[in-house]
């Protein structure tokens, strides 16, 4: 139940002087009633706050747009979800009951740093010595929520504003989505923590898929923006490091891209007919629009797609884009459905669920109906009957990050539970000394805790707050040129590990293939190589993270340092070199598009 939340002063009889204390008091609960109608208020001994997305960044000054019903319903009633599975649970933080207040960022950054002001009110010390209510009287304060922290924001841009707030006021934050690797940095983040891990893990992974593949010269193309641009410049900087990848263009797409912008990207990509392969940190509406460019220009088979965790398993990129997305290989955070939030979330309803302010909008979204004159979707449409149920009058599937918010939920728990032992030994409820919670008492038991998350992976942080990488690799097949699916072909936790077995309609092998043969074979399902040119499958050496053997090799032939050149310039001496071998290596990894460059 979200409850009215009163202003920091009852009364301000600069305003009206002539007006009585009660009259300006009911007036004020009016408006404050409106105002946060956006929020979500439940009771508790210790209060979280928690910023989600739940309507998408709005147009021409509108702070707020459409609803977003995965990544803003969904994970934020698995915050709820968590609470109540731990206020239930008699072993986690026993006769101590959390709470929450639940905020809207709108996906936008500006708009969730004045939102999450009210997660520090209470920190705020008010000096009302100078008003005075009509009658004389020293105004009644409300009292605030404290909030000990915080779990969110879903981007990191966001994320990024929220922490520099924060962190002023030491309350501890852990996101469950962002994965910029600006937010490692301990000296300007220190009380942000996120279980997700940062695009750093992400970019290495692509780079050993890139390796394992033989390709040496490739393009970027990133998302104007934190995720896009600092994933793109994390594989960079690691490519350089590795010194066996060349950077043969860096392109970003701009936030507001104008009309044909997306063509010319292509254009710019056809450049380096030896770059086929493409790196991709970009959102999914700029993956879909830069398909369907390639589609339009008539490059399906051209492009050899590695997509970052933005793209990951999703359909909305690749729908009606199937073929030129066919062979795309995207990497995801490993996670796993949670099986109780499903249960949970499928029995919610307009009855049982009044705590959520904007459940009666998602409601209406998801049925296709409207709750009456109230209602907030516009046209002829039925009405809702209130009897409705999700997954038999609606579709229904977890959003993917539904695991992360229950994890860094529960994260925050097992840090309080600690404290809580430690500070309040054989107490029953809150002791005193947990009335007011030292933010950075509870960051060092953020950072300490180990447990099993919801998925049953542990869940750690390093002295930075990041979560160790896990990530499953994907490929987006087309089967019997007809059914198209994204199919695991392996994981990479600290190393790349790809599956050996491949298989076609007409034809199954098991071979002890190298990593890269095995990959290559995955861009088109077929056993050419093997059975009329075996000379050409031979191991490949493996590198580690810091491989610096192509580098060693051929040092002498540098006349500048790769770390001194800027992104985008292409064809130092190693570059060349590598270029010219690009046709002869090629002709041992088959592509999707059954030719090659």
């Amino acid at each position: 139940m979200v409850r009215e939340r009163k202003r920091s002063f009852s009364c301000q009889c600069f305003f009206l002087l002539t007006a009585k204390c009660c009259w300006l008091l009911t007036s004020m609960q009016k408006t404050e009633a409106q105002e946060h109608a956006h929020s979500i208020r439940l009771e508790g001994d210790i209060i979280l706050g928690g910023l989600f997305p739940v309507h998408s960044r709005g147009d021409r000054g509108v702070p707020c747009g459409d609803l977003k019903k995965e990544k803003g319903i969904h994970r934020l009633e698995a915050m709820l979800y968590a609470i109540d599975q731990i206020n239930k649970d008699p072993d986690l933080l026993p006769n101590v009951t959390l709470g929450a207040r639940v905020l809207d960022t709108c996906s936008r950054d500006t708009y969730a740093l004045e939102q999450s002001l009210t997660f520090v009110q209470a920190l705020i010390e008010k000096d009302a010595s100078d008003v005075r209510c009509a009658n004389g009287d020293p105004p009644i304060f409300a009292k605030p929520d404290k909030i000990v922290g915080v779990i969110g924001a879903a981007a990191s841009s966001v994320s990024i504003m929220v922490a520099n707030i924060l962190r002023l006021f030491k309350i501890p934050q852990i996101s469950y989505a962002s994965t910029a690797p600006e937010l490692s940095d301990n000296t300007r983040y220190d009380f942000f923590s996120r279980v997700v891990p940062p695009d750093s893990y992400q970019a290495q992974a692509m780079l050993d898929i890139v390796t394992d593949m033989g390709w040496n010269f490739v393009s970027t193309l990133a998302s104007e923006g934190n995720y896009g641009e600092s994933g793109v410049d994390a594989f960079i900087q690691i490519s350089r490091e590795s010194g066996g990848v060349c950077i043969a263009q860096s392109l970003k797409i701009p936030r507001e891209p104008k009309p044909g912008e997306f063509d010319k990207i292509i254009q710019r990509l056809l450049e380096t007919t030896n770059a086929r392969a493409v790196i991709m940190f970009a959102n999914e509406d700029d993956i879909r629009r830069v398909l369907e460019a390639a589609k339009r220009m008539n490059q399906t088979g051209h492009f050899l797609w590695v997509g970052s965790d933005s793209w990951g398993s999703k359909i909305a990129p690749v729908v009606q884009q199937e073929e030129v997305a066919e062979g795309a290989v995207t990497i995801l955070p490993r996670r796993a459905s949670i099986y109780g939030f499903d249960r949970y979330f499928r029995s919610r309803s307009l009855a049982n669920n009044r705590r959520n302010v904007w459940f009666a909008e998602f409601w209406e979204e998801n049925f296709g109906c409207k709750l009456g004159s109230h209602g907030k979707r516009v046209g002829n449409l039925k009405k809702c009957t209130g009897l409705e149920k999700i997954g038999r009058d609606s579709s229904f599937e977890q959003e993917g990050k539904v695991q992360f918010v229950i994890d860094a939920v529960y994260a925050m728990a097992h840090s309080l539970h600690r404290m809580h032992k430690d500070l309040c030994p054989g107490y029953v409820g809150l002791c005193p000394r947990m009335s007011n919670i030292d933010g950075k008492e509870l960051l060092s038991c953020i950072r300490a805790v180990n447990f099993n998350g919801s998925a049953g992976t542990p869940v750690v942080f390093n002295e930075n707050g990041d979560a160790p990488g896990r990530y499953d690799i994907f490929q987006y097949q087309i089967t019997n040129r007809s059914t198209a699916e994204y199919k695991v072909i392996g994981h990479w936790t600290d190393q790349l590990y790809l599956n050996m077995y491949i298989q076609t309609t007409t034809l199954t092998v098991s071979l002890s293939l190298s990593a890269s043969v095995s990959l290559g074979m995955l861009y088109m399902p077929k056993v050419y190589i093997i059975i009329f040119h075996p000379e050409q499958n031979v191991q490949k050496r493996k590198r580690s993270f810091k491989a610096v053997v192509t580098a060693a090799t051929m040092s002498s032939k540098l006349t500048q340092k790769g770390s001194d050149r800027p992104n985008g310039e292409v064809k130092t001496e190693l570059c060349e070199s590598l270029e010219t071998n690009t046709s002869s290596t090629k002709t041992t990894y088959v592509s999707y598009s059954n030719h090659s460059d």
